[in-house]
């Protein structure tokens, strides 16, 4: 069966998931949208894929759209870091995923 995934990507990680879905096989339409309390800006991405290849595609968009920052004592990020430090992600995705069970054209 064919699914339709929808992801809603930041706009500082879409290219990066973009790219990795790409260079993995897949296609996606995108719009940049706009949305939540922040009126943030973020990709939302339309993948229609088959069902054995949906647990593949979300594995590209979570490995694409976290990056992993380092956190000094003080709770800044820098790139030369205090003894006590931490780290943190920042990014992420919302997934949503639907069944396709036939398909109009209007």
């Amino acid at each position: 069966m064919e699914k339709m995934i929808m992801a809603v990507i930041p706009r500082d990680e879409a290219e990066k998931v973009l790219d990795a879905l790409i260079n993995n096989g897949f296609t996606a339409t995108f719009a940049e949208t706009k949305g939540g309390m922040l009126r943030q800006s973020q990709y939302t991405l339309y993948i229609a894929a088959k069902s054995k290849n949906v647990d593949q595609i979300c594995e590209l968009i979570n490995n694409n759209c976290m990056e992993d920052i380092e956190i000094n004592d003080q709770g800044l990020a820098e790139q030369e870091l205090a003894e006590e430090s931490g780290s943190a992600k920042v990014g992420g995705a919302v997934v949503f995923i639907w069944d396709l069970k036939s398909t109009r054209i209007f």
